[in-house]
């Protein structure tokens, strides 16, 4: 997978995402150098970019989102649900989550038309602890295997 985009928040040496409809704009902008006619786009983000792919999805006309370690919640504020933009992609969605990702552990996420899967003993990254019944490479075959399966049927 390859990157067509580097967040300038993350560049700028920043930890912070800017405020969404800042994040919008920018996907908004590069969205046509993606479109390609006849071929579908999955759009997708990791964390603050997931946010902007469901909330963006309908109207740029993804066909479908691909959500890693969408922050349901700030850590710590489960009262501050992000649930209304990940239920508002209006298109298919997966969602691949960390199993102790701070800013909502899969049992947290509501139920929902999405599709989630998890990664065990994932961070926020997806790092798992060195004493985990899973290894890193491990966490990597849940998550490559996953979304090849779910992006598989996409087209079913």
């Amino acid at each position: 997978m390859s990157r067509l985009d580097e967040q300038p928040w993350r560049v700028a040496g920043k930890k912070l995402a800017p405020a969404p409809k800042t994040l919008d704009v920018g996907w908004r902008g590069i969205w046509p150098a993606l479109e390609k006619k006849g071929l579908p786009v999955v759009s997708g983000g990791r964390s603050a970019g997931a946010r902007v792919a469901c909330r963006t999805a309908t109207e740029l006309g993804a066909a479908a989102v691909l959500a890693l370690s969408f922050p349901l919640h700030p850590p710590g504020k489960p009262e501050k649900s992000r649930a209304d933009e990940l239920l508002g992609a209006g298109v298919p969605t997966l969602v691949v989550q960390g199993g102790n990702d701070p800013f909502g552990k899969p049992a947290e996420f509501p139920e929902g038309t999405y599709e989630l899967l998890e990664v065990p003993f994932g961070d926020h990254g997806f790092k798992v602890p060195k004493k985990a019944e899973l290894s890193q490479d491990d966490a990597m075959t849940v998550i490559t295997g996953g979304v090849t399966q779910w992006a598989g049927m996409l087209d079913a």
